[in-house]
């Protein structure tokens, strides 16, 4: 992988950590809540299950399938199991919400449409500029 490429990836996991992240934060604020009450913990859940969507997502752009959806199915399927199986570790350090294996589900399926959504998006946009 050519050294632009690391730095865009890179960079697209920054951006997204830091937005989700004071997003995170105004939220809880915005709630009466001063302190992330799962502490540092959780910025390293985020942070992690951040770096499998970002790998997925490389993982789809750079398969050698033709059809689009069977390329983004066959990298959010083996990811979101990965992310599943990261939940159930985490289990084993601290008791998990009754619903973290619909947020982890919600939050990573949602994150992986808009991204590949916005992927699929720029290449139509790039093969129209490139006919004209």
């Amino acid at each position: 992988m050519s050294k632009k490429k690391w730095i865009n990836l890179v960079s697209v996991y920054s951006i997204i950590y830091t937005v989700i992240t004071l997003l995170n934060s105004v939220l809880y604020l915005r709630s009466g809540i001063y302190e992330d009450p799962s502490g540092n913990w959780h910025e390293l859940d985020r942070a992690i299950i951040l770096l499998i969507g970002v790998a997925a997502f490389e993982l789809c752009t750079s398969l050698p399938v033709k059809p689009p959806i069977l390329r983004y199915a066959a990298a959010y399927i083996p990811s979101q199991l990965l992310a599943f199986a990261y939940v159930w570790f985490t289990s084993l350090r601290e008791p998990l919400a009754k619903t973290a294996y619909q947020d982890i589900w919600m939050n990573f399926t949602g994150l992986f449409i808009v991204l590949s959504g916005a992927n699929a998006a720029v290449s139509i946009w790039m093969k129209k500029r490139g006919e004209k």
